[in-house]
């Protein structure tokens, strides 16, 4: 047991406290390649332990001896993350939140439902759904992370057209701040209170505080749903049938767009040659998802009718994560980065990224899809492969893989960042991205964690 390993067993519980070498080694990493690339080169630092909390005072206690003592802190959920976000600096005290995982409350009048931060997503839908409702955020992890990881990257799920992205589900949180104090946040239908100090934690990525409860919005189950799906000539077709549909307030929960190259190897019985492949999936009151439906398919003019069965495929398959050993076994590195721009900007930030990727050493595959649609614009969630040449230097081609992309965008107008926050690897473009409003969050951060323990980092350099 290390020095602080001691002063926390001593405080909480032997029980709550493991130094062993597989709790050390399975909480140094979370699901960043990156991360996984280093693991095995031995280059990734331990952390010092980890710490399984139940509820919010021995939270408290935790941040608290680590201000005392001057140690970081990492809040870690599931591990799901994709940027090194939970990934913890040698030393460190790693809380694993998957402990607090009680339903609190479920409000049937007002749609609410209160549950411990750690509850793993799959387990609070599943609540959810013997109960009569949905909670209506499904992201591809959703059986790997927690609902307060949801918060803390600012998380979208499958379903968000309909739903919203996390920030629209969260109506209040509790926190524990880097003083060991706890902030709530009232739950309320709205509130103008000043700024909204809700909104301060969403997207945080534990360098503000630890989540240890969350209050979100609840669906009725949905009566009906219907699916459909229609290939077009080119993907900037689809995704101005996309723009067409969301201008005028329609919703369906899926609105999914591949490129050519993605159609063609997901959907190859369904997609004809060289088009891109358009999945739409309504649900709600039955009578809200025929019109929706009669209305998406006129607004699919100049694409063609291919059915239902490529939107059933995708919900079999949907949430299938490959283990990232079967491509670096291969002496590959695989990797998907999600952005977002405005409808007039969207497709030719496609083309740039897409050409900036192909001009990788070592570049197999750059390609796209579209997942998030608003009125004012989608995402493109943009895959790449590389097989470098010299898998000695593979991290530098990551990067300049990473890195390609992010100046495209950039440049582009778009946001480095859709759903996947920040974490350690978006860190040296934040600045650009916020312009002149980077300084007021480096000044949050001082203000609420002066002595920087927590996850330093992450979202800001350290």
């Amino acid at each position: 047991m290390t020095q602080i390993g001691d002063a926390l067993a001593t405080e909480l519980g032997r029980d709550r406290v493991s130094v062993d070498d597989a709790a050390l080694a399975a909480h140094s990493v979370d699901y960043w390649i990156l991360a996984h690339l280093r693991n095995r080169q031995g280059k990734l630092p331990r952390p010092a332990c980890v710490v399984t909390p139940r509820n919010t005072a021995e939270v408290q206690t935790v941040v608290r001896i680590a201000q005392r003592t001057g140690v970081a802190v990492v809040p870690y959920g599931a591990g799901s993350g994709v940027l090194g976000g939970a990934v913890p600096p040698a030393g460190a005290i790693v809380v694993d939140t998957r402990a607090m995982d009680r339903l609190l409350e479920l409000n049937d009048s007002s749609l609410w439902v209160r549950v411990q931060a750690g509850m793993m997503g799959g387990t609070y839908q599943q609540t959810l759904e013997k109960r009569g409702y949905t909670g209506g955020h499904f992201p591809q992890s959703i059986d790997r992370s927690t609902v307060g990881g949801w918060i803390a990257t600012r998380a979208a799920g499958q379903y968000s057209t309909r739903y919203g992205n996390i920030e629209d589900l969260c109506l209040a949180l509790e926190v524990v701040l880097p003083s060991g104090e706890v902030a709530r946040v009232k739950n309320v239908p709205r509130a103008a209170a000043g700024p909204s100090l809700r909104e301060v934690f969403v997207g945080s990525e534990g360098t503000l505080g630890i989540m240890t409860e969350v209050t979100l919005r609840v669906f009725p189950t949905p009566e009906h749903r219907a699916m459909a799906s229609y290939a077009f000539p080119s993907l900037n077709d689809g995704l101005e049938a996309i723009r067409r549909i969301v201008r005028v307030g329609w919703r369906p929960a899926v609105v999914r767009l591949y490129d050519d190259i993605e159609a063609a190897r997901h959907f190859t019985a369904n997609t004809p040659p060289n088009h891109a492949m358009l999945l739409l999936l309504s649900e709600g009151p039955r009578a809200l998802v025929e019109a929706e439906m009669q209305a998406c398919a006129a607004e699919c003019r100049g694409g063609k009718a291919v059915g239902a069965e490529p939107v059933a495929h995708w919900l079999e398959h949907r949430n299938a994560v490959p283990s990232w050993d079967v491509f670096l076994d291969r002496e590959m590195l695989v990797d998907t980065i999600e952005i977002a721009a405005d409808w007039d900007k969207v497709g030719k930030l496609y083309e740039a990224v897409t050409t900036a990727l192909k001009a990788v050493p070592g570049n197999i595959a750059a390609t796209a899809h579209s997942s998030h649609s608003y009125p004012q614009g989608t995402n493109l969630y943009v895959t790449f492969a590389i097989k470098p040449e010299d898998w000695s230097k593979a991290e530098v081609s990551y990067l300049d893989a990473w890195g390609r992309v992010m100046r495209a965008t950039l440049d582009g107008g778009g946001t480095i960042a859709h759903h996947h926050g920040i974490g350690r690897l978006r860190t040296p473009w934040l600045a650009e991205e916020l312009g002149t409003a980077y300084p007021v969050l480096t000044a949050l951060k001082r203000a609420l964690d002066p002595a920087g323990i927590m996850n330093p980092g992450v979202l800001i350099p350290r």
